[in-house]
């Protein structure tokens, strides 16, 4: 009954709001700058097609903008007038004005996106944004949450918050996002990280209401021609994810937790014995602490269980894998650091100014204020210290923050003192801001890798690697996982990933379950593995069968390593993200918006996850084109829907005919990956004329690597008719330490019908295998440092 009088009482007063209107306007700077009687409305354009609209009312805080990245570049409009009010145009997107009422409407290439309803409302503790939604018009995004693909229909909370053991239903989770992807292209971004609520037509049908307590009253919106170039205007706005280095694509050893450096050297040992790749080993809270509770806070080796942690640090570096370090928010009154971090000033405040004190799980506690910048500095002496050390990774954990009361207070440079709910949806964006900014100085050649549960729209421009929280083991875990990928992924966060075989719970090992998750890893973003210790998360613990499988997709995984990295520098530089929804092939369909079983891992990979006990096959909705089994080669024509046939050995996995896939024999680690021995597949198929690819290399861990030249990007085409083929290979090369001055290549070429009567590279006969059973060419050469052309015939 409350909740139904409070959702009256805000329709009434938003009914009530006097309508404002247009006093005056001016351009400055190529912003325009709308007087009305309620304050000041400015419209300022950014990338093409983009608008920052920023309401200003009469005696409202404001806060600073979270969403918009400093790299972000105003540009100008163009304003024109019309009988009824004002037009203001930015490339392809206008927003009209309305003087009376005022009211703000936008349009791209003159047809109509969304309007506001009331426009800002702001009254007492409430104040936000109404929108008009069109007939049909579905919404994507949110963030984390597990309602299906369009949330239309929903009405979603905007507080991060912990959803231990989820599994097929959840509508709030680690990670929302104010923020919207339409189906009529376009995105809307509220840039606000108050606590509130995001209303997809769910009080009212075609109202899109978002509700904050405080916060920036401004919202971003941005339109365009294609879903991937909506996203690139939207991680222009927003920022893009700088590359992490190329460790971060292999291998992790990870649970909750290794308790010592004697066990943790077994496990690493186990790896390398087994002969399974390993790059990273990740250690929870036993670091710092024998036990779960009193002791978080402490930030600093337990010298009893882990007696030499710089030389075990060092051996593991010499043995090719980083150390990776969890780290939370919360200092204990229990904790050895306490009292340095109150004397510090570090700690967020209550309400009559001193440190704030709080029970939760582990222990009476407070909270380092990572706003102030006096408390950023103590809390970064933590992080440098183990960096001197030689820890390669951060891994931030609770940072909703978990537990979070209403009346905790934080230090906001250039507003002061704010409560917990204004700043709430902030805190991991800003705690990773942090780490950031501060690795950077400390190590301004090396990329960050920074894991974060938490965050705000734009979190992306701090490298941050998101993954999807304390998941059920179980199938009910596995299952909703493409989904929250793929909804996080449109939104920039591109490497959001999950705990592999699940987290939570299970009374036993289900080792196809296991099995399923793990192979699912192998074309996510991260590949992870980790799991509460009551059933090991690691493939080095469970029986040879299993053993073997998970093996055999691991150095697939690695052997993926050049088209992986080459995915990770394409979202680096447009925000495309790795993980792509299947709507992205036919935009037109939008059934395919609601499909959250498959999706294309880039440009050449469809993949459907087995997430059910018991398969034999899946079904899958080919987009158009022709695809073939990865596996047993059999081809499909696109268009329609198939039941794809699987195994256990196998997961359903497509090619798309046309598709260059360039990979290396799979090595233990990353830092013995070489790509000067490459094999280049191409996917040839008779109704594919034209087609091409890339692969882009650097040296692995040089930030900014791109804006430095010091990288190649390597280019692909094919062209057919028929029984003749031409393949060529360009390079576009700059120095970087390691690369190669030639590549030996073995080009092999899928589904070619016969064998050739000759091939000729730059006009001079080349040898080559021909396997009829299986239609595989095999081409070997060298290319060295000029252009190449191979014509089969």
């Amino acid at each position: 009954m409350k909740k139904f009088v409070l959702l009256v009482f805000v329709s009434l007063f938003v009914i009530q709001v006097k309508a404002a209107e247009l006093l005056s306007h001016q351009m400055i700077d190529g912003s325009l700058q709308l007087t009305t009687d309620e304050g000041l409305v400015s419209i300022t354009p950014y990338a093409r097609d983009t608008f920052e609209v920023f309401y200003q009312p009469s005696g409202v805080q404001q806060f600073p903008s979270f969403a918009i990245a400093d790299t972000a570049i105003k540009h100008s409009g163009q304003l024109t007038s019309q009988d009824t009010g004002l037009v203001f145009r930015h490339g392809e997107l206008s927003v009209h004005i309305q003087k009376r009422p005022f009211r703000l409407s936008y349009f791209h290439q003159n047809n109509p996106l969304i309007a506001e309803d009331s426009g800002l409302f702001n009254h007492q503790s409430l104040r936000g944004f109404r929108f008009k939604l069109q007939d049909g018009e579905k919404l994507l995004g949110g963030g984390q949450r597990v309602l299906g693909m369009d949330r239309r229909g929903q009405r979603l909370p905007l507080y991060n918050r912990a959803h231990y053991g989820y599994g097929t239903e959840s509508s709030q989770m680690y990670f929302s996002l104010p923020a919207l992807v339409s189906s009529n292209k376009y995105f809307l971004v509220f840039d606000n990280a108050a606590s509130g609520y995001l209303d997809l037509g769910h009080n009212e049908a075609d109202i899109l209401q978002f509700e904050a307590v405080s916060g920036r009253t401004a919202y971003l919106i941005g339109a365009a021609d294609s879903y991937p170039q909506l996203i690139q205007r939207y991680v222009s706005l927003t920022g893009t994810q700088p590359m992490p280095p190329r460790w971060a694509l292999g291998n992790y050893a990870s649970r909750f937790g290794y308790r010592s450096e004697a066990q943790t050297r077994e496990v690493v040992n186990a790896f390398r014995q087994q002969d399974i790749p390993l790059d990273a080993v990740i250690l929870d809270l036993y670091w710092f602490g024998k036990d779960i509770k009193g002791t978080m806070g402490n930030l600093d080796w337990d010298a009893d269980a882990w007696p030499s942690p710089e030389k075990m640090l060092q051996d593991f570096s010499a043995d090719g894998v980083k150390t990776i370090l969890i780290t939370e928010p919360f200092i204990l009154t229990t904790s050895d650091k306490w009292s340095e971090a109150a004397d510090a000033g570090a700690l967020a405040q209550n309400l009559a100014g001193q440190p704030k004190r709080f029970d939760f799980y582990f222990g009476n506690t407070g909270l380092v204020d990572v706003f102030d910048p006096k408390a950023q500095d103590w809390f970064w002496q933590t992080y440098q210290r183990l960096l001197e050390q030689g820890v390669g990774g951060w891994w931030g954990d609770l940072g909703e923050p978990e537990v979070h009361p209403a009346d905790t207070l934080h230090q906001l440079p250039g507003v002061g003192k704010v409560s917990a709910d204004e700043i709430h949806n902030a805190y991991g964006h800003q705690w990773a801001k942090m780490l950031f900014a501060r690795h950077r100085q400390a190590r301004p050649n090396e990329r960050p890798f920074i894991m974060m549960r938490s965050g705000f729209a734009g979190s992306q421009r701090y490298g941050m690697i998101p993954w999807t929280g304390d998941v059920s083991r179980s199938w009910d875990g596995l299952k909703p996982q493409v989904e929250l990928a793929l909804s996080m992924s449109m939104l920039g966060m591109a490497y959001t990933h999950s705990d592999l075989g699940g987290f939570a719970g299970g009374e036993q090992f289900d080792a196809e379950l296991y099995t399923r998750w793990l192979q699912y890893g192998v074309f996510q973003p991260v590949y992870r593995p980790h799991a509460q210790e009551e059933i090991a998360p690691e493939p080095i613990f469970h029986d040879d069968k299993t053993k073997a499988i998970v093996r055999d997709f691991i150095k697939l995984r690695y052997a993926l390593l050049p088209y992986n990295y080459s995915l990770s520098y394409q979202n680096s530089q447009t925000g495309m993200p790795m993980m792509r929804p299947l709507f992205f092939e036919d935009e037109q369909n939008l059934a395919l918006m609601d499909n959250k079983d498959s999706y294309l891992w880039g440009d050449a990979f469809l993949v459907t996850p087995v997430v059910a006990p018991g398969v034999t096959s899946v079904q899958v909705t080919l987009p158009a084109g022709v695809w073939f089994d990865y596996f047993t080669g059999q081809r499909y024509s696109g268009g329609q829907q198939i039941h794809q046939p699987t195994h256990l050995e196998t997961l359903p996995i497509l090619v798309r005919g046309g598709a260059f896939v360039p990979m290396v024999e799979p090595v233990a680690t990353t830092r013995d990956y070489r790509s000067n021995k490459l094999t280049l597949h191409y996917y040839a198929d008779k109704s594919v004329q034209k087609a091409q690819g890339q692969m882009y290399e650097d040296d692995g861990q040089s930030f900014d690597a791109v804006g430095k030249k010091q990288y190649e990007l390597l280019h692909f085409s094919a062209a057919q008719q028929e029984h003749r083929l031409s393949i060529n290979l360009t390079r576009e090369a700059y120095q970087y330490t390691g690369m190669p001055d030639s590549r030996e290549i073995k080009l092999v070429v899928h589904h070619w019908p016969s064998k050739p009567r000759q091939i000729r590279l730059n006009g001079e006969k080349v040898g080559f295998d021909y396997a009829k059973d299986q239609q595989i060419l095999r081409i070997p050469f060298t290319w060295g440092m000029h252009d190449i052309t191979l014509e089969v015939e």
